[in-house]
């Protein structure tokens, strides 16, 4: 019920007093608004709250996405019903608010989904074929291909530190994989065949990291258009994201996954089926906890914080990949790690003084647009 219906429900005729007991009580807080004092209004706790739940979520997925593992479509499906039903309780209760379900914005949304399906299909297979440092340390590229993209498609800017912090990006991408590879090599030094194997495992990693940079750009200018002609907020998107997604994983499920039960036995063998199932509750309830603690970071401390938290973050997420998984510790493993957090602190000072200097009034160059790019304008927004 809005707080104009409850006000109506408590309007008073002319000419009569409202008795203090028959006053009507202070409308229920909105979502996301925490006391204005108190411990939930300390930055540090949002701040750890997002970090938590962002390493949370990283390591849960990582244990069910283990190399033998082929069940992708159904370990999504899976992770969206639960952030389904998890956001429906959460508005139910009265902790978020987003739209009712309309058949016309799903028409509108889908095919946001699909490309949300990509995204996500591709980063399960970079993250079982990659260790979580290096995955972290990929990740970064997509920033830099989505930048160009908005460079072409919505007119952005990039400024000299932005390229330098591009250029920290590529650079720790390449130590990482030089890392990789050379651990490899030495851990398997003279087992030939044993260390062509683990490299051809490396290589098929980054060629799903490629694709799913690529995926992530797409989604992400696609979601930015289509966010414009719907209006939606953070958890409408979460929403309607999440719920059009069930139905084309389920059937990308049972047409390309292998449903025979001796692979469902391999895939969630008797002695760790319930760890698994649990990891994957974990990782649909963490996906609305990072909304939710996202939104509270931002709210309680402040957009620049929010971005230098996110660029430090990648750091303890890295770390939770050698103190969970055991990947090698090496000077260049390290070395990649530091650089790509580097990378990501340059980045969002970069990101900061650019909006500083629109708040300011400040001219900011605009890139010549050519026919062809606002061609591509002009698509993307019909």
């Amino acid at each position: 019920m809005s707080d104009d219906k409850k006000r109506d429900d408590y309007t008073i005729e002319m000419g009569e007093r409202a008795r203090d007991d028959e006053r009507p009580p202070p409308p229920p807080k909105s979502p996301f608004q925490p006391p204005k004092s108190g411990i939930l209004n300390h930055p540090m706790l949002p701040v750890f709250s997002y970090c938590a739940s962002s390493i949370s979520m990283t390591v849960a997925n990582k244990f069910v996405l283990q190399p033998g593992f082929n069940l992708n479509f159904f370990f999504l499906c899976l992770q969206s019903c639960v952030c389904v039903l998890a956001v429906h309780t959460c508005k139910t209760l009265g902790f978020i608010t987003y739209r009712d379900f309309s058949t016309t914005e799903a028409r509108k949304w889908f095919p946001v989904s699909l490309l949300l399906v990509g995204m996500i299909y591709t980063g399960s297979k970079a993250l079982q074929y990659l260790s979580i440092p290096v995955y972290t340390i990929f990740k970064n590229l997509t920033i830099i291909i989505t930048a160009y993209g908005e460079v072409l498609l919505f007119g952005s800017s990039v400024s000299r530190l932005t390229l330098f912090s591009f250029g920290l990006i590529v650079l720790s991408s390449v130590v990482a994989a030089w890392a990789d590879i050379s651990h490899a090599l030495a851990s398997n030094e003279g087992a030939t065949e044993a260390a062509r194997a683990q490299i051809s495992t490396l290589n098929a990693g980054y060629l799903w990291m490629l694709f799913n940079c690529f995926c992530t750009t797409t989604y992400v200018l696609g979601m930015r258009t289509r966010i414009k002609i719907t209006g939606f907020k953070d958890f409408d998107t979460m929403f309607y994201n999440n719920f059009l997604t069930i139905p084309v994983l389920i059937i990308a499920s049972l047409v390309l996954e292998d449903w025979s039960s001796a692979n469902i036995n391999v895939q969630f063998p008797a002695e760790g089926r319930n760890r698994i199932l649990f990891a994957i509750f974990v990782t649909g309830i963490f996906t609305v906890f990072i909304s939710y603690t996202s939104a509270w970071c931002v709210r309680v401390t402040s957009g620049a914080t929010y971005s230098m938290v996110g660029a430090l973050n990648k750091i303890p997420i890295a770390v939770s990949g050698l103190i969970f998984f055991g990947d090698p510790v090496t000077p260049r493993s390290v070395s990649a790690i530091s650089i790509g957090a580097a990378s990501g602190i340059v980045y969002a000072i970069a990101k900061n003084q650019q909006s500083a200097a629109k708040a300011d009034g400040l001219p900011v160059a605009k890139p010549v647009v050519s026919a062809s790019n606002q061609s591509a304008r002009d698509s993307m927004r019909s």
